[in-house]
């Protein structure tokens, strides 16, 4: 009976085995036949009509003028500036020799060595004065208004007024000595006089250098004038350089006006206004008749050779200077370069112990050039010598 039950088991198991593998035969012809068919939609789509019409639209109509904006209210003409901006200046002409160098603008006095033929340009070059910058530029103008007519000169402003007494007459002389930008240096001197009468005065500076054993005169300043209440009022500076023409700069009371014969520049005057030759005695009248009075900017218009420009001092401070005199108590004022203005600096030094006289005058110039003026001997004079 057992060997019937494994008969029966064995066959079975046979039967089950063919359908197995006949099954799987059927899903791998299945799964060879479904490879690299395209895939379908389950749910076939319709075909979309889109229907379009065609409508004619109407052309924008064209757009309306704007009306123009109204024009705003010309402003006023501004009114007339008490400071005027910087002019520039025409170049001097080079018409000396030229020997160690020009100097860019030197002080009064100061830059008699400037270099040894030239010698001391001016101090200031470039500003108009304080009124006429603003005079200049409207009589300058536009073309038209130059071809019609000029236009009228504008009141100068009120100028700094100061309680003064001129120094008594005297002899100056002073030691001088210059570093040019290249190294090479100088010597000389300087003698500055002036001499006064109750109505007048007259100033002169000499500078020279000393070569080997000869003395070379390079400048000669003179100016001359009255005297009252604006303190040295000058009427005429002359300059006269080695090797150079003599210029003239005049001071018309009468009219008013600064000009010059070395250019067709001309100012209107204001109140003490000086030439680069009395402007250091001018500080000394400030100073002798009130020392209060160093104080702020110290403005002062100063006609040159061919323009004019305003000095704006400032007192620095209290010094003593190692002199030929032994040491010299001074007061320290100082005109630094101005952009557009002037390119040097100047530097005065006044001795209260000696009347307020200048002991001591430095320019330093743009270029670095540095010539230094200082007092070895000091005779007081006679008034009307």
């Amino acid at each position: 009976m057992s060997l019937a039950i494994d008969s029966h088991r064995r066959r079975r198991k046979i039967v089950l085995g063919t359908v197995t593998v006949l099954l799987h035969l059927l899903v791998l012809n299945w799964f060879s036949g479904q490879l690299g068919r395209p895939r379908e939609d389950a749910v076939p789509r319709e075909a979309s009509s889109v229907l379009a019409e065609l409508i004619e639209v109407p052309p924008d109509p064209p757009p309306q003028a704007q009306p123009a904006p109204p024009r705003p209210a010309l402003e006023p003409p501004p009114l007339p500036r008490l400071a005027p901006e910087p002019v520039e200046v025409a170049q001097r002409d080079d018409d000396a020799p030229p020997a160690a160098g020009p100097a860019d603008g030197a002080g009064p006095a100061s830059a008699a060595v400037a270099d040894p033929a030239p010698a001391l340009d001016a101090a200031g070059q470039g500003s108009a004065a304080v009124a006429a910058a603003d005079v200049q530029s409207a009589q300058a103008g536009s073309p038209a208004q130059q071809a019609s007519e000029p236009a009228p000169a504008k009141p100068a402003p009120e100028a700094r007024r100061y309680k003064l007494d001129l120094p008594p007459p005297a002899d100056i002389t002073l030691d001088v000595a210059r570093t040019d930008a290249n190294g090479t240096r100088w010597s000389g001197n300087t003698l500055l006089s002036w001499t006064l009468t109750p109505t007048s005065y007259r100033i002169r500076i000499e500078t020279g250098i000393t070569i080997v054993f000869a003395h070379v005169n390079l400048l000669t300043l003179t100016s001359e004038g009255a005297v009252g209440e604006e303190g040295f009022m000058p009427s005429l500076m002359t300059e006269k350089r080695r090797g150079r023409s003599m210029t003239a700069t005049h001071f018309n009371r009468k009219d008013g006006r600064l000009s010059f014969s070395a250019s067709e520049a001309n100012y209107p005057l204001v109140w003490g206004a000086q030439d680069k030759a009395s402007v250091p005695l001018q500080l000394t009248a400030i100073a002798r008749g009130d020392p209060q009075q160093l104080s702020g900017n110290i403005d002062i218009l100063v006609g040159e050779d061919r323009d004019a420009s305003v000095f704006s001092f400032k007192v620095l401070g209290q010094e003593e200077l190692d002199t030929r005199m032994g040491r010299i108590a001074t007061w320290h004022l100082a005109r630094p370069p101005k952009p557009g203005a002037y390119n040097s600096r100047l530097d005065l030094w006044l001795a209260p112990d000696y009347g307020w006289v200048p002991v001591q005058i430095r320019n330093l110039e743009a270029s670095g050039a540095v010539t230094t003026q200082t007092v070895n001997n000091i005779v007081m004079k006679n008034s009307g010598s």
